[in-house]
């Protein structure tokens, strides 16, 4: 563990940490320090290894380089002519990390281009910071997406533009429609939030009432070339989820209609989206495959990896339970943490001692018309939920979201073993109205098993790790 550790309550940052080395477990040290302490440890250490894997700066050193009058990106060769433009175009929770990573390899051959991002950065020698609103969009937003068209209409043949459109692009860069207003479009992403549907139905929806989004950056850049570096943040590794505004797009706007139908949602919706997605300009455009490449450089699978490389070097059995995993959070941590006792009480389905991992999947959370954004999140409600199952056995089971704010908190996750249900009764701690009211941040924090990493200039998604011991 980090000797160095912060006390478990320090706060992050909320600026973005830009060239920063890989993320870290702030308080680490601290939620090592109660419970099950020799679970915790390991539980902690390999989600530490598996955050440090997700980073994307290093995968930007391995698969860019400039070999002469020629951009090599991941073995593929884009010739450049002394006239060639080379820009850099994203939004997101990993795309400062990204073009950082671009100016070290690339240098004064990049020539401008622009990233949106959460919070205050430091300044880029390039490429333009710009800070806009997450988790919901407002006017930085919308200015931040119509900088980065403008950008994009201004290449041309022989151009390059590399997009890292990543986790969080759909409200940090979010350019409404016409007859859509920024109201109308912070309200639909409010709903679709709030509704706990899968990422790809929510982008569905998204981007289809957008003027950005679905390929349309893509489109402007043309016939200029686009090389696509991201960050899997969705299960499947789809691209038209992850960098949606830079790629082809595979679902139509009658999709974004029957998911909004699907969860009662088409009435609610402000009368200008509706009309929107009931017009022909709510249709995506066709894109020319050959100007577009695409790299993933960090995924739930890469990260699971790491993990079990990690889990092995401490003597524990590693299985990766699921890279794709999704549903609501409380069924996910109830799920895992009942796994993972059975294991311990039976010996199987998995022989103890363990380690239950998974990364890549997203839980969800439906709030009621009354919860409010802000004191929760998916994986802290997953770890208290685990909490109930493991109440007595030797298990530790942390859940984090890897960009480092679960829901909208400055709380990564949680960490709990099989002493807190105990620890909350003694302190008076109410498990179950926490959960059932979308409070589990307040709860964690006065366990001290909240989980703070800080910004981690990543996300691929959700993480979990379980240690289940013998004894």
């Amino acid at each position: 563990m980090d000797e160095s550790s912060p006390p478990a309550n320090a706060k992050p940052s909320s600026s973005a940490r830009g060239g920063a080395g890989p993320p870290r477990i702030a308080n680490a040290r601290a939620l090592a320090e109660h419970g099950l302490a020799k679970l915790r440890e390991p539980a902690l250490a390999i989600a530490a290894a598996g955050l440090a894997s997700a980073h994307p700066g290093a995968a930007v050193a391995e698969v860019v380089r400039l070999e002469g009058d020629q951009l090599v990106v991941d073995g593929v060769r884009h010739p450049l002519d002394p006239g060639d433009r080379v820009v850099v175009l994203g939004a997101g929770k990993a795309s400062l990390a990204i073009a950082a990573a671009l100016e070290e390899v690339l240098g004064d051959r990049l020539d401008g281009g622009a990233i949106a991002v959460k919070g205050r950065a430091e300044a880029l020698r390039h490429v333009e910071v710009l800070e806009a609103d997450h988790p919901l969009p407002g006017e930085r937003s919308v200015a931040a997406g119509r900088r980065l068209m403008e950008l994009a209409a201004g290449l041309n043949a022989g151009d390059i533009a590399l997009c890292c459109f990543t986790g969080g692009s759909s409200a940090l860069s979010a350019v409404p429609p016409t007859g859509v207003t920024v109201e109308d479009k912070r309200e639909l992403h409010a709903t679709l939030l709030a509704a706990g549907m899968p990422i790809d139905e929510m982008n569905a929806v998204r981007k289809h009432a957008s003027a950005s989004k679905g390929g349309r950056v893509a489109e402007l850049a043309a016939p200029a070339e686009v090389i696509n570096l991201t960050v899997s943040d969705v299960a499947h590794d789809r691209l038209d989820v992850l960098t949606d505004p830079s790629v082809p797009d595979t679902t139509t706007p009658q999709d974004a209609i029957a998911v909004l139908r699907d969860y009662g949602l088409w009435e609610r919706m402000p009368a200008s989206i509706r009309h929107h997605l009931d017009s022909a300009y709510a249709a995506s455009p066709e894109l020319d495959a050959r100007l577009i490449q695409s790299v993933i450089l960090a995924s739930g699978s890469s990260v699971c990896a790491a993990m079990s490389a990690e889990a092995t070097a401490r003597g524990l059995a590693s299985v990766v339970l699921s890279t794709t995993l999704q549903g609501e959070a409380r069924w996910i941590g109830a799920t895992i943490g009942n796994l993972a006792r059975e294991s311990w009480d039976r010996g199987a389905p998995f022989s103890p001692p363990c380690a239950l991992l998974g990364c890549g999947g997203e839980g969800t959370v439906r709030l009621g018309p009354k919860a409010e954004f802000g004191v929760g999140g998916p994986n802290q409600e997953a770890a208290l939920a685990a909490a109930a199952e493991l109440a007595g056995a030797p298990v530790a089971a942390l859940f984090i979201d890897t960009d480092g704010s679960d829901g909208s908190t400055d709380v990564a996750g949680g960490i709990v073993d099989g002493t807190t249900r105990g620890r909350a009764d003694e302190a008076g701690l109410d498990v179950r109205a926490a959960l059932l009211g979308h409070r589990a941040t307040g709860a964690l924090d006065a366990l001290g098993d909240a989980v703070r990493t800080g910004a981690t200039d990543t996300n691929v998604n959700d993480l979990f790790v379980v240690v289940v011991g013998e004894d």
